[in-house]
C-alpha cells in the first residue's frame, strides 16, 4: 500500500513550523559533525590561519576539492556532513531551471487585443499574458546581455553600496505599447488586464515570485546629499507609476557623519516616505520599497505607456487589476504586441553574479509550470529528477525554496561538487561556469583579492546567512560559504566548496560579516595557488 502524501498545503504548514523550530534552535540537525576525513593533500598554512580565527572559535568549516576529471580528491574536510549553504543553494535551483528550460530559452511576453476591431478602435481589452520573465527589458542592454552591479537593487536596505543599472525599468513595457500601435490601434474601449495565471504566488518563497515582476518589484528610491549640512537631501525615484509617490525629509549632516535613511511606506505600498540623515560627503544612498500588488502596478504602468505612445486607454489608469475580464483562452484574439526576453542563460548569469533571491525563486516556479502546474511546490520534484540524472546525491541536499534562504535549507560539500562536476561535462561547461562571480572581477567576488594571484581564476558562488545575536550585541553568521570551480592550470578546472557555519561578527556591524566573506574569498584562493602551484 503506497503511503499517504499530505496535502500541499499541508507540507507547507508543516515546513513552516520546522523552520521555526530550526530558528529558535529547538530542532538541530546537520551541525553536530563527525571528525574530518583524512585529507589526501596537506592543508596550506595560510588556510589553518584563516580556521584558527577568534571568530571561528564555535564554528565548523568545511572544504572539498576534487578533480572532476579523474575523480582525485585534493581535499576533504567534513564533506559528507550538512552544512547551511546561504546562496549558494542557487547551484542546485538555477541548474534546474537552466536544464528544464534551456540556456537559450526566451520568455516571449504578448498582448492580446480581446474584442472587435473598429478601424483603429478597440471595442474590448488588451491583456498582457505573463510569462515569469524576471527583467520585462529593464536590465537589458543593446546587445541583448542583462546587465547587472556588483551590489544589486535589491540588496540596497540591507548592504551597503547597492547601486542601479543604466537601463530604463520599464523598457519592456514601452515597447509593448508602442508594438500597439504600430498594430493600427488608437484607442481602447475596455480596458487593460494583465492576465497572471501562469502560477499561483507562493508565500512559502521569500521574496515571493509573480508571473508579472517590473523592476524586480520594487521602487528604487536614490538620496544625494545636499549642498550643505543642514539642506534638504535630493531624491530620485523609479519607475514613476501612478499612483506611487514619494516624499523625503531625509536631511544632511556634516561630512563624515553617518547616513542612516529608512523607509516607511502605506499599507498599499503606494505612499513612500524616506527619512534620516546623509553625510555631505557620501556617495547617493540607495533604498528600494516593496511593489504590493505588481498586478495591478503592471497594468497602469502598460495604460500609462499606451497614453505616452499615442493609444487612449477609456479605463482609469489606477485600479484593481479586471482578472473576472480575462478570457478562457486567447483563441480567436490576436496578438498585438509581443516582448521577447534574453534568453534564459543571460538571466542564470544575473542571478548567480548577484544572488538574485527573487530570479532564484522564479525558477522553482518555472520548473512547476514545465508541467503544466500552477502550484510552484511543484517544482521541486522536477528538481529532484534532475539532480538524480545529474548524478547528485539528493538526499545530500535540502531545500525549501530557490534562493537558500529557508532555515531548513542544507547541503553537503560533496553535492555541491557533484552539481558543479555535471556541468563540467556538458557542452555548456563554460558558459555556466562564466555565469559565476569570479574572484576579483564581478558579482559578490568583485571587491575580494583583487590584486592577488588569483584574481581571475575562481569561479564561484557565494553563499550567507546572517541575523543578530542580540544576546550578545553581535550578528550570527550561520553560514559563509563558495562554491565553484578553481582554474588550476590553463583550461583545467577543480571543484571545489569552501565554508563556515556557526562564526559571529566582534560587533552588530555588518561589516564584520563581509570579513567573513572575504576569510571565506582567500580560503579559496589559497586553494587555487596551492593547487596551481603543484603542477
Amino acid at each position: 500500500m503506497s503511503p499517504s502524501v499530505p496535502s500541499r498545503s499541508a507540507r507547507r504548514r508543516l515546513a513552516g513550523t520546522l523552520c521555526v523550530l530550526l530558528a529558535v534552535g529547538v530542532v538541530i540537525t546537520g551541525l553536530v559533525q563527525a571528525a574530518p576525513s583524512t585529507t589526501p593533500r596537506a592543508l596550506d598554512p595560510r588556510i589553518a590561519a584563516v580556521m584558527r580565527k577568534p571568530d571561528y572559535r564555535h564554528a565548523q568549516w568545511g572544504l572539498f576539492q576534487q578533480d572532476p576529471r579523474t575523480g582525485k580528491v585534493a581535499h576533504s574536510r567534513y564533506a559528507d556532513q550538512f552544512f547551511i549553504p546561504g546562496s549558494a543553494a542557487k547551484l542546485f535551483s538555477v541548474s534546474g531551471t537552466w536544464h528544464t528550460l534551456g540556456g537559450d530559452h526566451r520568455f516571449v511576453t504578448p498582448v492580446h487585443a480581446v474584442g472587435q476591431r473598429r478601424n483603429a478602435t478597440l471595442k474590448g481589452d488588451l491583456d498582457l499574458v505573463a510569462q515569469g520573465d524576471l527583467t520585462l527589458g529593464g536590465r537589458t542592454r543593446k546587445d541583448g546581455t542583462v546587465a547587472f552591479t556588483s551590489i544589486d537593487h535589491t540588496y540596497a536596505n540591507d548592504v551597503p553600496g547597492a547601486t542601479l543599472t543604466p537601463e530604463n525599468p520599464l523598457a519592456g513595457i514601452d515597447q509593448l505599447a508602442r508594438q500597439v500601435r504600430q498594430a493600427g490601434i488608437r484607442r481602447v474601449d475596455g480596458d487593460v488586464v494583465v492576465d497572471a495565471r501562469l502560477f499561483k504566488p507562493d508565500p512559502g518563497l521569500d521574496p515571493v515570485p509573480t508571473p508579472l515582476i517590473i523592476n524586480d518589484n520594487v521602487i528604487d528610491l536614490l538620496s544625494t546629499p545636499g549642498s550643505q549640512a543642514g539642506t534638504p537631501a535630493g531624491l530620485e525615484w523609479r519607475p514613476k507609476v501612478a499612483p506611487y509617490h514619494v516624499t523625503s525629509s531625509v536631511r544632511t549632516v556634516a561630512a563624515g557623519k553617518p547616513s542612516d535613511i529608512n523607509v516607511s511606506s502605506s499599507p498599499d505600498g503606494t505612499r513612500i516616505q524616506l527619512s534620516g540623515t546623509i553625510a555631505a560627503d557620501s556617495a547617493p544612498v540607495l533604498r528600494v520599497s516593496a511593489v504590493k500588488d505588481p498586478n495591478a502596478f503592471g497594468r497602469t504602468a502598460l495604460i500609462e505607456a499606451l497614453q505616452r505612445a499615442g493609444v487612449e486607454v477609456h479605463a482609469k489608469a489606477v485600479g484593481p487589476n479586471p482578472v473576472r475580464r480575462l478570457p478562457r483562452s486567447y483563441q480567436g484574439a490576436p496578438t498585438v504586441a509581443r516582448y521577447t526576453s534574453p534568453v534564459y542563460a543571460q538571466y542564470a548569469k544575473l542571478i548567480l553574479k548577484v544572488s538574485h533571491n527573487l530570479g532564484a525563486n522564479l525558477g522553482i516556479c518555472l520548473m512547476a509550470t514545465s508541467t503544466g502546474s500552477t502550484h510552484c511546490d511543484d517544482g521541486f520534484p522536477v528538481l529532484a529528477t534532475f539532480l538524480e540524472r545529474a548524478q547528485v546525491d539528493r538526499k545530500a541536499v535540502q531545500l525549501a525554496d530557490g534562493r537558500g534562504g529557508n532555515p531548513a535549507d542544507r547541503t553537503t560539500p560533496r553535492a555541491m561538487a557533484q552539481i558543479l562536476t555535471y556541468w563540467q561535462r556538458t557542452p555548456e561547461a563554460r558558459r555556466f561556469r562564466t555565469s559565476l562571480p569570479v574572484l576579483g572581477v564581478d558579482g559578490t567576488l568583485a571587491d575580494s583579492c583583487r590584486s592577488c594571484p588569483s584574481r581571475g581564476k575562481v569561479f564561484a558562488k557565494t553563499g550567507t546567512a546572517a541575523g543578530g545575536d542580540l544576546l550578545n550585541d553581535r550578528l550570527a553568521v550561520g553560514a559563509e560559504t563558495t562554491a565553484g570551480y578553481l582554474e588550476t592550470r590553463k583550461g583545467h578546472f577543480d571543484v571545489f566548496f569552501a565554508g563556515v557555519n556557526g562564526a559571529a561578527t566582534p560587533t552588530a556591524d555588518i561589516t564584520g560579516v563581509l570579513t567573513i566573506a572575504n576569510d571565506v574569498a582567500d580560503v579559496a584562493a589559497y586553494l587555487q595557488q596551492q593547487a596551481a602551484g603543484g603542477h
